[in-house]
């Protein structure tokens, strides 16, 4: 859009009609200055009047957030979001189901077991009579829950590096995807200070502490990372900050230019082999 006399705005050559393109045009148009646009449109034959002009401009604009959003849900870091969800998801529900079958299995055979291994077990087995079939059926869920859970895990493993290389390299591709969703996606979680991204995960304890009846926690789901679970327990909270700090920049990296920077790994490794040598480690 030109701020010229003759020009008629975003809305110029754009068919009232077509929703589509008067939706392209309000997310690519532009201005120098302020004009009246509804009696520019109403010249240009665009809007009846006023009124018009304004509901047209309404549904353009919802229409260029609509797809502005349905871009953004179909993006790679948000795939990778809903993937580590639903792996989540699988392994839990597949775990809670493998204590009903336990449980239940219980009560009709004498060698019952537990958990998912025992599950997949009975699975195998050959109903005897209705309620076996029953039974068996939910135990064959679970195997089919944990294999699902399992093809996530490798999909999750494979995608990442991609989408985030930095941050999958110093993490781990299953954290980085965690630190990811737990962020609701890759730009905000580069946007995020290094301090909230050391508790991503621990909302619950962080809430708890604000409300004084807690200590403040030291990390969240960090703490499933080598360098922190693997250090000193006097030392863990410095281990977790060094990583945190490291992990956010990598997150800003990956966003904003994606370019792999090796470096980063070398620096995290030699920020916790000190830390860990101040705990005899």
């Amino acid at each position: 859009m030109t701020d010229d006399a003759t020009s008629s705005g975003w809305f110029e050559d754009v068919d009232p009609d077509d929703l589509s393109g008067a939706r392209d045009a309000i997310e690519h148009g532009m201005s120098e200055s302020p004009a009246d646009w509804p009696a520019r449109a109403v010249e240009a034959g665009f809007a009846d009047d006023e009124d018009d002009y304004y509901d047209k401009l309404h549904e353009a604009t919802i229409a260029a957030t609509r797809e502005e959003v349905r871009e953004r849900e179909r993006s790679d870091d948000q795939q990778l979001k809903h993937s580590i969800r639903a792996m989540n998801d699988c392994e839990r529900t597949a775990n809670e189901l493998a204590e009903r079958v336990a449980e239940w299995a219980g009560t009709r055979f004498s060698d019952a077991g537990t958990g998912v291994e025992y599950a997949r077990e009975l699975a195998t087995r050959e109903p005897s009579d209705p309620l076996e079939r029953r039974l068996i059926a939910l135990a064959r869920r679970v195997a089919d829950l944990t294999d699902e859970s399992a093809a996530l895990r490798r999909h999750v493993e494979a995608t990442a590096p991609d989408v985030a290389p930095n941050l999958s390299a110093l993490a781990g591709p299953v954290l980085a995807a965690r630190l990811i969703s737990l962020a609701g996606g890759l730009e905000a979680l580069a946007k995020k200070p290094s301090g909230t991204v050391q508790v991503l995960g621990a909302e619950d304890a962080l809430f708890a502490h604000l409300q004084g009846s807690a200590p403040s926690p030291k990390h969240g789901v960090i703490y499933t990372h080598e360098y922190v679970s693997g250090t000193d327990p006097h030392e863990r909270g410095s281990a977790a900050r060094a990583l945190a700090g490291k992990l956010t920049i990598a997150a800003r990296i990956d966003h904003y230019s994606g370019d792999r920077r090796p470096e980063l790994d070398a620096e995290l490794d030699e920020r916790i082999a000190a830390i860990r040598s101040r705990g005899g480690q």
